[in-house]
């Protein structure tokens, strides 16, 4: 079976992503300037970590339909990290939506047009 080992946000300018998502999530990135990528790391156990780099094409622009593969992050509290991500900048793509007997999920626009997924793991939500 095929899983998710490593993402990678495209950006226009890489640095403010990087500190959009330090802010936000508390990503470390480490930049290799031979190769003009950063290395992310998300943090200790369970999950990926990623890249960042330079965009080599037009950015989305807000509104239009996810145009490719979308990363979700997984949180202990969903309405902390939403917030969180707003105070450094997101825009609500969708917002808190409940999958009865699983959690709770909502997408968030980056400060470069990225959508990413906000979810939080709870049996009892509805």
């Amino acid at each position: 079976m095929a899983r998710v080992v490593h993402f990678e946000i495209h950006a226009g300018d890489p640095e403010r992503a990087a500190r959009f998502y330090q802010e936000a999530f508390g990503w470390t990135f480490q930049h290799i300037p031979q190769l003009d990528y950063w290395l992310i790391g998300t943090g200790e156990g369970e999950g990926i970590n990623g890249g960042l780099l330079r965009r080599r094409g037009p950015a989305p622009t807000l509104g239009q339909p996810v145009n490719a593969f979308v990363c979700t992050l997984g949180v202990d509290d969903f309405d902390a990290a939403f917030a969180a991500a707003i105070k450094a900048g997101a825009s609500i793509a969708m917002p808190k939506t409940p999958i009865p007997n699983v959690g709770y999920v909502g997408y968030l626009h980056d400060l470069e047009g990225n959508i990413f997924g906000v979810h939080q793991a709870d049996p009892n939500a509805a």
